[in-house]
């Protein structure tokens, strides 16, 4: 880096420890996060499931049409992981929408300054593996999904590791926000259906989604085909650099402003405590949960499983949250008990198994 016009460029700074700041917009472009743990299947009953964190797909279409998402072993030199989409049912979209995305945080891309006159440009990089060739395309949306663009990318041999890129010129029009909303989304197409379909190369005041060209394949329709992704990287400038490998620790702790999931047995904390408070009545464990990081916004908590409340020396099964009041960085939490001891002390664990869990999500 010659001088801090050039680093500029990259979206940081000199500081003493060198480089800083944020080059890569993507959080877990690498696919080394995966807190939810499990096999997702997108339908038309299980539109927009998460997968390896802050990745999601969507299935919109009314058919019986679906695919999987797993996070993945097969990957690239120089990568451990990788997303898998897999098709289970290849019956034709319909018309619907059929896609893997991803939210970027409006802090995150403030400095581009989308929606400005003084918008700049951003490089998309990419490593993807999928059985099917053809041309795919790539959306790109402000925060209402009303402006759009949509790059392509050409798969020239199957089942083989290739890198892309896609390098825009910022929309200078459109509203892209600027603190916790979604700032810019990415939708890579699988086969939506022709009204998701826009001339590239372009910024279009589109109206709604869009993420494929007229040609682009119906991934989608070929029964049991694999498509890959990891290495994703979105940085300031015209040029694609190296991929800005954080470690596990900072990535893990960006994806929990969006999503944090504490299990029972999580490395190996047999029956891991995640809430004190009081018995609030016979029927109520009224509880403190504090979140590891501050999150993007008031969660919603959900549990599964089996908790268990001990108070008093007696241990209440608990399935059910009673009532939330919730900030950034802690919850209130009612747990629901039956016949415990109004005032006494409680302590709410998760019995020993990764099917028992309390989570909190804060997801664009």
């Amino acid at each position: 880096m010659s001088n801090a016009r050039e680093l500029a460029e990259l979206g940081g700074s000199y500081g003493t420890g060198g480089f800083v700041g944020m080059k890569n917009r993507i959080i877990n472009g690498a696919m080394v996060i995966n807190q939810r743990g499990a096999t997702v299947t997108a339908n038309s009953g299980n539109s927009t499931p998460f997968c390896t964190d802050r990745w999601r797909a969507t299935c919109s279409v009314s058919t019986a049409t679906a695919f999987t998402l797993q996070q993945s072993s097969t990957a690239p030199a120089g990568f451990t992981k990788s997303l898998l989409a897999t098709v289970t049912n290849n019956t034709s979209p319909s018309g619907g929408e059929v896609e893997i995305f991803y939210a970027i945080e409006g802090y995150n891309v403030a400095d581009l300054g989308l929606g400005t006159a003084d918008a700049k440009t951003f490089t998309l990089s990419f490593w993807v593996n999928s059985s099917v060739t053809g041309t795919y395309g790539v959306g790109f949306e402000n925060t209402a999904g009303t402006y759009t663009y949509v790059g392509t990318y050409t798969v020239n041999s199957a089942n083989t590791w290739e890198q892309k890129t896609i390098t825009v010129a910022g929309s200078t029009a459109g509203t892209f926000d600027k603190t916790n909303d979604r700032g810019l989304t990415l939708r890579f197409d699988l086969g939506s259906g022709s009204g998701y379909e826009q001339a590239a190369g372009s910024w279009v005041n589109s109206g709604s989604t869009r993420n494929r060209t007229s040609g682009c394949v119906t991934w989608i329709t070929n029964s049991g085909a694999t498509f890959y992704i990891t290495g994703v990287q979105l940085e300031k400038g015209s040029t694609a650099t190296s991929f800005d490998f954080r470690s596990y620790g900072t990535e893990l702790a960006l994806c929990q402003r969006y999503f944090w999931n504490q299990t029972g047995g999580d490395g190996g904390a047999n029956y891991a405590s995640v809430a004190s408070g009081v018995f609030n009545g016979t029927s109520a464990a009224r509880t403190h949960v504090k979140f590891p990081v501050a999150m993007r916004a008031a969660p919603t908590m959900a549990v599964g499983g089996t908790l268990t409340a001990q108070g008093g020396g007696v241990a209440f099964s608990v399935t059910v949250i009673g009532g939330t009041n919730t900030g950034t960085n802690a919850s209130m939490v009612d747990f629901t008990v039956s016949g415990a001891t109004s005032g006494q002390g409680t302590v709410i664990y998760l019995n020993n198994a990764a099917t028992n869990y309390l989570q909190a999500s804060a997801e664009l």
